[in-house]
């Protein structure tokens, strides 16, 4: 069996050092209630870096010398557990452990013959329901409005780009590279796309680009994109802030534009959120993610490693823009 624990915490970027892997020659045993799980897949996220920090969070923060834990989808062994049988598939928190053993809590059985196991992990787990309640509950978007979505080309950016067009909205999507952009154009249905490291005048570019100003931006990055975004906000705007790569890493703290003037002039809602605060809405959004998915309204780009030791590195490259979509590990 193997884990890979949090060896270090990281300074700046998270390196190989800051993690380390234990091979334990033992066989997992379990009591009533309990099942055994061995890894299929296992999600790495941008988020995942806050908790490797002892900075006070909405989440407690990872313990050094202890397993890290994502979104896994896992496969029952075996079971004492009446809720689980032998061979099902269930998804929630786990360890980076190649088998461990759990009382059920938190899991969520999944059916492969529905969709492939990864989309829950991705479209149909934590990433499609963070789009989805992020843009409904907070952005409330309506149709032929604009929307700006940064950090488009990821996980999460993709999927909130592909539900604003079903309801009607134009979509423009900021991303990293020439062939993002195209990807966001041609698979995701996007209306425009800003290379961002091509691109000289940010402000001029998302003002090109959304002639009408903006109604609704969808803020994965943070930093100087995001300000570049505000020059161009319409009245009542929603700025939806789920997260902030770019400044992820940083051992100083950034500077910025002040926000308020911005949100002042043009009475604009700018909010954060974890998804956990709609937990009360989970079913209803899978059931309409599922749908969409079902009727190919919806549709979505993993980048799938090999091999459980690849999980550290999947994770650091993250952070080098190294993923489309979804960034995954199978096992």
């Amino acid at each position: 069996m193997k884990s890979i624990k949090l060896k270090s915490r990281p300074e700046g970027k998270p390196t190989l050092s800051n993690f380390e892997f234990v091979e334990e020659d033992k066989t997992l045993t379990i009591s009533d209630g309990e099942i055994l799980l061995e890894a299929a897949y296992v999600s790495v996220d941008p988020y995942l870096r806050g908790r490797m920090s002892d900075a006070k969070s909405y989440v407690e923060p990872f313990k050094l010398n202890e397993p890290v834990h994502s979104g896994v989808v896992a496969k029952v062994l075996e079971s004492k557990n009446e809720k689980f049988q032998i061979g099902d598939y269930v998804s929630g928190m786990l360890n980076w452990s190649t088998q461990q053993v759990s009382n059920g809590e938190g899991l969520n059985k999944v059916d492969p013959e529905k969709a492939p196991l990864s989309t829950y992990l991705g479209v149909l787990g934590m990433t499609g329901l963070t789009a989805y309640l992020g843009l409904t509950e907070i952005g409330k978007p309506k149709k032929d409005e604009t929307i700006v979505v940064s950090g488009a080309a990821g996980a999460v950016g993709s999927v909130v780009g592909q539900i604003a067009k079903i309801l009607g909205l134009r979509v423009i999507g900021i991303a990293g590279t020439d062939e993002k952009i195209e990807m966001l154009k041609s698979k995701f249905g996007f209306d425009e796309g800003i290379n961002y490291n091509t691109t000289k005048d940010m402000k001029s570019a998302i003002a090109e680009a959304a002639p009408n100003g903006v109604d609704v931006y969808f803020d994965n990055v943070g930093g100087p994109i995001s300000d570049a975004v505000l020059f161009s906000i319409n009245q009542f705007a929603r700025i939806i802030i789920c997260g902030a790569i770019s400044v992820y890493n940083e051992t100083e703290l950034p500077t910025s534009l002040s926000v308020q003037p911005f949100l002042v002039k043009n009475s604009a809602l700018m909010q954060g959120f974890i998804v956990s605060n709609y937990a009360e809405k989970f079913p209803e959004a899978i059931q309409k993610l599922a749908g969409w998915l079902a009727e190919e309204k919806l549709t979505y780009t993993e980048t799938i490693v090999d091999g459980f030791d690849n999980i550290p590195q999947a994770f650091i490259d993250l952070f080098e823009g190294k993923n489309k979509g979804k960034m995954i590990v199978k096992i």
